[in-house]
């Protein structure tokens, strides 16, 4: 399963209940509490997608924020430099 590789996350379409009988095959499976915890499932952020290309936003939204170490929300919400320095 991509959850034994060491990668940060490992993101999964489909609703919430899908999410759930999905975790519990991979607990049946023998996955950790630790491989478990870095599934996001349904992954995306909330922009209210409706459409494909929007769900396709929303799920790159996040691997961005991931990727930048950002929690993806609103910037009017946020206090600091909008940008962060690339190392």
């Amino acid at each position: 399963a991509a959850l034994r590789l060491p990668v940060e996350f490992v993101g999964a379409m489909g609703s919430r209940a899908t999410d759930v009988r999905r975790r519990a095959l991979l607990v049946e499976e023998g996955l950790t509490e630790a491989e478990l915890a870095r599934l996001r499932s349904p992954i995306g952020l909330d922009i209210g997608a409706s459409t494909p290309e929007e769900t396709a936003v929303s799920i790159l939204a996040e691997v961005l924020a991931a990727r930048a170490g950002a929690a993806g929300a609103p910037l009017t919400t946020t206090t600091g430099p909008i940008h962060k320095e690339r190392a």
